[in-house]
């Protein structure tokens, strides 16, 4: 990646979109540190980010998801979310729970049960992950990232591998998240008519460089972002 500058304000929603191969999953692996930037810097509530591991990251409050959805198959979703609640709190009882010696505190508890409610997965609490379909994977993989209260979220391609209304669920709770917790979302996503629902402000990248900013109509109508973007992706506009 390379001239490429842009801020996420705090409670704000921006899209980051371009054809594949433009670096947008680059991008979101140097903020959040699995990979290293070799010039320029990244900045978090004003702070460089340089040198700061991917756990430290995640504890000052950099949440993600990924393209292809990572969950534990053998774990209900409340306990999902619990693990993500006792990694936010960072006080030291994984060796505890791994003994079955931790008990369950009511706050923690209460954190997971919002988390749900927020989410609109409380029904499916108690079960397990390897009998939800994909859609309610992605809501779960969601919440767990809620969970730990992310002051920024970032979501790659959330709707990946959903149906039409599979994907408007999704970016319903992104919308509720940024108004109802004041979480800053940066969102990567190939479905447009999404973005355009979602996002506040859009930017596009192309071969790793910043192609153009601004609200999604005024990105969409121009010129080099409909060659190099739209003009890749056909009927997908």
């Amino acid at each position: 990646m390379h001239d490429i500058s842009f801020e996420v304000r705090a409670g704000e929603s921006v899209g980051l979109v371009g054809p594949n191969g433009a670096g947008k999953t680059t991008l979101f692996n140097c903020v959040c540190g699995q990979l290293r930037h070799d010039e320029g810097e990244i900045l978090f509530l004003g702070e460089a980010l340089e040198g700061t591991p991917t756990f430290k990251r995640a504890r000052l409050g950099i949440g993600r998801t990924y393209q292809k959805v990572e969950v534990f198959t053998d774990m209900s979703v409340r306990d999902h979310l619990m693990v993500a609640e006792r990694s936010r709190r960072g006080e030291g009882r994984l060796w505890k729970d791994l003994l079955n010696m931790s008990r369950v505190t009511e706050d923690e508890t209460a954190s997971v049960e919002a988390t749900m409610e927020l989410v609109g997965i409380s029904s499916l609490a108690d079960t397990s992950v390897n009998a939800l379909g994909l859609g309610h994977c992605r809501l779960v993989e969601l919440a767990r990232a809620l969970a730990a209260e992310p002051k920024i979220l970032l979501a790659d391609e959330p709707s990946s591998g959903l149906d039409v209304r599979e994907t408007a669920e999704v970016g319903a709770v992104l919308r509720t998240v940024q108004r109802e917790r004041g979480t800053a979302i940066l969102l990567v996503e190939h479905d447009l008519s999404m973005v355009g629902e979602v996002v506040d402000r859009t930017v596009v990248m192309d071969l790793g460089s910043m192609l153009a900013e601004g609200t999604f109509d005024e990105v969409m109508a121009n010129s080099e972002v409909r060659h190099a973007y739209l003009g890749q992706m056909g009927a997908a506009s």
